[in-house]
């Protein structure tokens, strides 16, 4: 829309706004103005179902995904790891199973048994014989890890019989009832089923896909002559939803070039992860520095976001919410989002303010969690309980019957501020 399209659609719209009043001169308006956001794009910060409704049902499943979406979630996130004929499944990690390691580095045994790591076991590959001799120790990233990979079993055989389990076992025990019901979904599985929920709900349902350990995967895809991933995840986007930036998708990774490799390939959005510590595995700089302006000056060269730690927005004192940082608002300045990672609702998660009584698993104040960030113009962040995260900002937005001419007239502000954004350079 052109500039002068848009001035003449706002003073029209003023003009109808004072015809209205004085049609119904009875009805005593509140001067209060509709919720005024202080996100990018002015609009109530979105929520992403992060790994499904991870709360209440195992990760990365279909039925985690149909629960945060039936709860309210815009967007849903699948962790892709590859297969051993290069599928892209969704796995928070490549290990479908992980097991303790002695400090040699060899596997922990136990009364005979391997010793599974009880918050990074995600299937039941664990407690099948037949995949025993699939047991293995290989570095990723520089880590030594055990356990079963899932770039050792081709597509076909985790469909077959293995499935998923609750990963925080020890937390989450009302999850346990849902394990090994469910089956690991493809890339294409969730896109399919975002948009028929779509249609379904008429809403826009996104998928927020992350690339978990690209050079890690790159090296595995170069030496069995495969493709390699982040080609796959732009083809297979690119067949469902166009090469279009305003796809209802966000691409993200912790590491660097493998998002400067996929700004060359395609227009779809892509958010840079920053972790509260580290740095990325392929990239000199620490989180913190990408974190800094100077950081995001180059960041926003290849990204149109950043998904953020909770505290590289708001650091913790003492297990307290401390000062904010300029971090929102310098990407805001470069025109960047900020969606925020991980707001759960157990008390083991929240910063201490929030908690409520001392048993880790019962539910304390998510909602004040995020109305902090909230007001610090957050636009849009990750939740195991889609629901709740739904439901805050549903408080935070309410106002006694906010006028549809007002509305209207956000929205246009909105796509004002949407204009301004910086192009990425390609």
């Amino acid at each position: 829309m052109k500039m002068h399209a848009i001035s003449a659609a706002l003073c029209a719209l003023v003009a109808a706004a004072a015809t209205s009043a004085q049609a119904f001169p009875a009805k005593d308006i509140s001067p209060l103005p509709a919720k005024l956001w202080n996100t990018l794009s002015g609009k109530a910060p979105i929520v992403i179902g992060h790994r499904g409704a991870s709360g209440y049902r195992p990760e990365h499943t279909l039925e985690a995904y149909s629960l945060a979406i039936a709860q309210g979630a815009n967007y849903i996130e699948p962790d892709l790891v590859m297969t051993k004929d290069g599928e892209l499944i969704a796995r928070h990690e490549p290990l479908l199973a992980r097991v303790n390691l002695n400090a040699d580095g060899s596997i922990k045994m136990v009364n005979g048994v391997p010793d599974l790591h009880r918050t990074d076991s995600s299937t039941n590959v664990w407690e099948q014989a037949k995949y025993a001799n699939r047991l293995t120790v290989k570095t990723v990233d520089g880590v030594k890890m055990g356990g079963w990979f899932a770039e050792d079993f081709t597509a076909a055989e985790i469909r077959s019989d293995i499935r998923a389990q609750e990963r925080l076992r020890d937390l989450r025990l009302g999850n346990n009832a849902h394990n090994n019901q469910y089956v690991i979904p493809t890339l294409q599985e969730v896109i399919k089923l975002a948009k028929a929920k779509s249609i379904e709900t008429g809403r826009v349902i996104g998928i927020y896909p992350e690339t978990k350990h690209p050079s890690y995967f790159k090296n595995f895809s170069d030496a069995n002559g495969l493709q390699r991933m982040e080609d796959k995840l732009v083809a297979t986007l690119h067949a469902n939803y166009g090469n279009d930036a305003s796809a209802p998708v966000f691409i993200q990774s912790f590491e660097v070039q493998n998002l400067v490799y996929m700004n060359g390939k395609t227009d779809i959005k892509i958010a840079q992860l920053l972790n509260g510590s580290g740095k990325p595995f392929d990239d000199g700089r620490s989180y913190a520095e990408l974190a800094s302006a100077a950081g995001l000056d180059t960041i926003m060269t290849y990204a149109d976001g950043v998904g953020s730690n909770t505290n590289l927005m708001i650091s913790l004192v003492g297990g307290k919410l401390g000062t904010p940082t300029q971090l929102i608002a310098n990407a805001h300045q470069r025109g960047l989002t900020v969606h925020g990672w991980t707001f759960r609702a157990e008390n083991a998660f929240l910063p201490n303010e929030f908690d409520n009584g001392l048993d880790p698993a019962a539910y304390g104040d998510m909602a004040g969690q995020i109305k902090a960030f909230v007001e610090l113009g957050m636009d849009g962040f990750f939740t195991d309980q889609p629901d709740l995260g739904v439901a805050a900002v549903a408080a935070l937005s309410a106002v006694p019957e906010p006028q549809t001419y007002a509305l209207m007239l956000g929205g246009l502000v909105g796509v004002l501020s949407l204009a301004r954004r910086q192009k990425r350079a390609k």
